[in-house]
């Protein structure tokens, strides 16, 4: 009970002093100019009672929960069979690499070019964000299996399949999920650039517009969300990374 509440106060007195300076620091400087906690809280209030707030929440998890899972259905398989099939890797690893250092905005302008305006260019741009450390952490995963792992399934008769799903997948599992967590920041990260750059809704197209307005109490109260909404989203994969792995018995 000591440890939990340990552990809940620690971050409050963090997240206040925090706060404290971020107030001292604002006093300093006109509201317009660097506004204070106080005022960026009555902008989330604000946006909040109008209504706006709600829909481009909405918005931004809808396209960032679609991008991902798409990047997270298609990375995992294709890392599972070329973390298992070494020469299939060989033959593909070098045009992964020439194409994975290629910035996800820089494929912006081609995106809206080939989907026009609107939700399509962002969830390429998620999807690409997501996409390479969760296939490249996967097939690190797959191929670090310790081959014992392998031998002991193969004398007890497993067969490729069950080896493949009782073994290699339960022993890349820690490895996997270091992608995906990877992978939620980047394709977050991207989400917001996506709609700043290009959307007509969500929490970036709402930074972009209140900068419009000269609204630099909205500009923060959108920061503050995306951070917010992404600490959310941390917390719920570590949640189920801790659930699967009870159910595989790789955690206590």
């Amino acid at each position: 009970m000591a440890f939990g509440l340990k552990k809940l106060i620690l971050p409050l007195i963090t997240i206040a002093i925090f706060a404290a300076v971020w107030q001292l620091a604002a006093g300093k400087y006109p509201p317009e100019q660097f506004p204070g906690p106080t005022d960026v809280l009555k902008a989330i209030k604000e946006l909040a009672d109008s209504g706006v707030l709600w829909g481009h929440i909405g918005i931004s998890l809808t396209r960032f929960g679609g991008a991902y899972l798409l990047a997270v259905t298609v990375a995992i398989p294709l890392g599972l069979f070329l973390g298992s099939f070494t020469r299939c890797h060989a033959a593909i690893d070098p045009l992964i690499q020439v194409l994975r250092p290629i910035s996800p905005i820089a494929w912006f302008p081609l995106a809206v070019l080939w989907f026009g305006i609107g939700n399509a260019p962002a969830v390429f741009i998620i999807f690409l964000a997501a996409f390479y450390p969760v296939l490249l952490t996967t097939i690190s995963a797959v191929r670090a299996v310790p081959k014992v792992y392998l031998m002991v399934a193969t004398n007890f008769g497993a067969g490729s399949r069950m080896t493949f799903l009782r073994v290699i997948v339960p022993a890349a599992f820690p490895g996997i999920m270091v992608g995906l967590h990877i992978a939620v920041g980047t394709a977050w990260i991207h989400l917001v650039a996506g709609e700043m750059l290009g959307a007509q809704s969500g929490l970036g197209f709402m930074i972009v517009d209140a900068r419009n307005f000269l609204r630099t109490d909205q500009i923060m109260a959108g920061m503050l969300l995306v951070g917010l909404l992404g600490l959310a989203i941390y917390k719920g994969m570590k949640a189920a990374e801790s659930y699967i792995g009870r159910r595989w018995g790789i955690v206590a």
